[in-house]
């Protein structure tokens, strides 16, 4: 467990960053049309997979009963998993502004892994 242990610490710091950058991308691409294209949604696929892998080995570890994470670490991980589902519903929604929508979820998903590190203890 410990080596899973130091791979979520690790592994958050690649989730917020991973995010960061699709949310700036995205966005980019919803401001100027001829940056869109697949290139857009794989940075944004692995960056929700990024976070989704992070609340997955957070779990993992809560579950195994040799870690005991804050209330609010735990809060922030299921905002992040329960924001990428919702991001994924409204798509169809948000037509002719998916890049927005992905993006403002990147920067989202971001402050809320900065928060969840701090909530570390």
């Amino acid at each position: 467990m410990s080596a899973l242990r130091r791979f979520h610490g690790d592994w958050g710091y690649v989730a917020i960053v991973f995010n960061a950058v699709a949310g700036i991308i995205a966005l980019a691409a919803w401001r100027w049309p001829r940056l869109r294209g697949k290139w857009v949604w794989a940075t944004t696929i692995a960056a929700e997979a990024a976070i989704m892998l992070q609340v997955l080995t957070g779990v993992i570890l809560v579950s195994s009963h040799d870690y005991v994470a804050s209330r609010f670490h735990m809060f922030y991980g299921f905002v992040a998993f329960i924001t990428v589902g919702l991001a994924y519903s409204y798509r169809y929604q948000m037509r002719g502004r998916v890049e927005l929508l992905y993006g403002l979820v990147g920067l989202f998903l971001m402050g809320v892994g900065i928060r969840a590190l701090l909530k570390v203890g």
